[in-house]
């Protein structure tokens, strides 16, 4: 009779326990005022990336970097390496007096992927750090405290991709100072379903603590929070640019500036992007994330 009492219960409480969850999903990031232009100039090797400090910025495409004046836009210095060894560089951060750099041989499989130094001075090349297999292909890497995030591409087949993966698989990974993995987060769905057919082609740390992310194409930048628990990034808002996706970098020397590249005009684009405002997080604690 208990077991019977009990199953009744079950079932009665099933359909209201299922609405009380239908009527609480997950809410939309909102679409925040569109980034605002504020400089822009030509640059010939603004094809996949663009980096920045203080004077200068540094656009760069599969096997080339040239570094410009950002009062002037003039280019004061260049650098050109064999593709048989930089087939794919796909970002470059200023780290320090270092250019670090994203590369990869894509759209060869399989998948491999390194990270190339170079002096930020003379854009000569110090050393290159060929990583182990990876799932996914390296787009970007920055250093945040002790540790490294960075992105891992992945595409269908027909676009680069190894068999069996497309941009489902798309990851953000955190690797210790020998550049060992020691985490990883999938990307929410929605975000997912604007990268596609592509895949995670930029992503920074804003001072905030969020972290921002560009696809391949679309002219929006993603404000992303690292998760409270498990394993699914979380989405907390969309910012309209002015140019399409690719890499881009955060300007540290300005406030909520980010350079960014229009492919199809060849132009690097300096643009301020708006306040980004959280909803605040549960009450219980969240754990901070090195």
């Amino acid at each position: 009779m208990r077991t019977l009492l009990l199953l009744a219960a079950a079932i009665l409480a099933g359909p209201a326990a299922a609405q009380e969850e239908a009527a609480s999903p997950v809410a939309a990031a909102p679409e925040l005022a569109p980034a605002s232009v504020i400089a822009r100039w030509p640059a010939e090797e603004a094809r996949q990336g663009v980096a920045v400090d203080a004077r200068y910025f540094y656009a760069m495409t599969n096997n080339r970097i040239g570094k410009y004046d950002k009062k002037t836009g003039k280019r004061v210095a260049a650098w050109e390496g064999p593709r048989s060894l930089y087939p794919h560089m796909n970002s470059c951060v200023v780290d320090g007096t270092q250019l670090v750099c994203a590369a990869s041989n894509y759209p060869s499989v399989p998948m491999a992927s390194a990270i190339e130094f170079f002096d930020s001075a003379s854009l000569k090349h110090v050393r290159s750090v060929a990583l182990p297999p990876l799932p996914g292909s390296l787009t970007w890497i920055e250093r945040r405290g002790k540790d490294w995030y960075a992105g891992l591409a992945n595409y269908p087949a027909d676009h680069g991709g190894e068999p069996g993966h497309d941009h489902r698989w798309t990851l953000l990974v955190r690797l210790d100072a020998g550049f060992h993995v020691t985490g990883s987060w999938h990307f929410p769905a929605d975000i997912l379903d604007r990268f596609a057919p592509m895949s995670n082609s930029g992503g920074s740390w804003g001072e905030d603590g969020l972290l921002y992310v560009t696809g391949h194409d679309r002219p929006e930048l993603y404000a992303l929070r690292l998760p409270e628990a498990g394993t699914v990034i979380e989405h907390v808002a969309t910012i309209p640019l002015p140019t399409g996706g690719q890499a881009f970098s955060w300007d540290r020397s300005a406030s909520r500036v980010i350079w960014s590249l229009d492919r199809s005009t060849r132009n690097v684009v300096a643009s301020r992007v708006p306040v980004v405002r959280p909803p605040a997080s549960p009450p219980h604690s969240r754990p901070p994330h090195s």
